[in-house]
């Protein structure tokens, strides 16, 4: 796979981490792609993304542009950007794109509405390119610094997806190649609202004991989800499954456990975003549960996260509720 132009999708922090990372290559061209053309502006003119990764160069062969043909002759586009955005961004680029780039979701979650997962969302728009999926363990700011990061990068085709591994991988960014999308989709989309619980458990002050049990209650339920949509076990106890879980379940960096601490500290739905941002999981957590529902999975914590977001239920009437569950053998 010749592989000499990256469009990336989304200026964000994750978007400019990962232009670096594909910048690396002697003959790579990268194309940062963002909507707002005075963001671009300052990107070219200071030669940094100071308004989401501050402190970090771009390399000299990323270019920031708003221009959304310029994706048309990419070799690989990377999609970077939320995946309530995922649609609307792909069928603006989709008529100019020229042949059938592999298409790569760096994004987690589930769409709204639809309940697609993020490649069967560029099947239907980009139907004639390779859907891939890029997640795990991995905050944008420790993968800039070159910290030791490994995730997992998975298409149906698994050359497909070994070479996309190759081309995004670096000396401390360590990439897996999968053929199991389902379960890395599924891992990436459910570990955001279990990281919700979390913060909810620490920002209630419940204790170390508290949220360790909800890391393996929650991978319990993580697990019988991705089990009934066709993921391999090994994919959810991996790095896009239990190594994401972990990580956004136990770091103040994870936007979703923030979300959630400050939801634990009294804050409404509403104050809780203005204070931490967009919060994927918060999102995906109604339409996750849907889709248990049709399969007949129980997920209690879940449950609990989606009745406090839609306050139905509050903080303390939710935890209530989870420890007066009838005992039951653990599985």
């Amino acid at each position: 796979m010749a592989i000499r132009v990256v469009a990336v999708l989304g200026a964000g922090a994750w978007g400019t981490a990962l232009a670096n990372l594909a910048a690396r290559g002697e003959d790579a061209r990268v194309l940062l792609c963002a909507r707002d053309p005075g963001h671009v502006v300052e990107m070219a003119a200071t030669g940094v993304n100071a308004r989401r990764l501050p402190g970090v160069p771009l390399l000299s062969n990323v270019a920031p542009t708003a221009d959304p043909a310029a994706a048309a002759k990419a070799d690989v586009i990377l999609a970077a950007v939320p995946t309530q955005a995922l649609r609307e961004t792909l069928t603006a680029i989709a008529p100019l794109v020229e042949g059938a780039p592999p298409v790569v979701v760096c994004a987690k979650g589930i769409e709204r509405g639809t309940g697609r997962f993020v490649t069967e969302i560029v099947n239907e728009v980009m139907p004639r390119s390779p859907a891939a999926i890029l997640s795990g363990p991995s905050f944008a700011r420790d993968v800039a610094h070159g910290l030791p990061t490994a995730v997992t990068l998975a298409a149906r085709d698994g050359v497909v997806a070994a070479a996309l591994a190759a081309m995004i991988a670096g000396p401390t960014f360590r990439v897996y190649s999968s053929s199991d999308v389902r379960g890395v989709e599924i891992g990436g989309a459910a570990k955001n609202v279990l990281a919700i619980a979390s913060g909810v458990a620490a920002g209630r002050g419940l204790g170390a004991s508290a949220g360790a049990a909800l890391v393996a209650r929650g991978f319990a339920e993580l697990s019988r989800f991705g089990r009934a949509y066709d993921a391999e076990p090994a994919t959810l106890a991996g790095l896009s499954g239990l190594g994401d879980l972990v990580l956004t379940c136990g770091s103040a960096m994870s936007r979703n456990f923030s979300f959630g601490f400050a939801l634990g500290e009294g804050a409404s739905v509403e104050e809780a975003t203005e204070k931490t941002g967009l919060a994927e999981g918060a999102f995906t957590c109604g339409v996750m549960l849907d889709l248990a529902r049709a399969a007949e999975v129980d997920m209690p914590i879940s449950a609990a996260v989606d009745a406090v977001l839609a306050e139905r239920v509050g903080v303390d009437e939710a935890i209530a509720e989870l420890l007066a569950r009838p005992s039951k053998p653990e599985g």
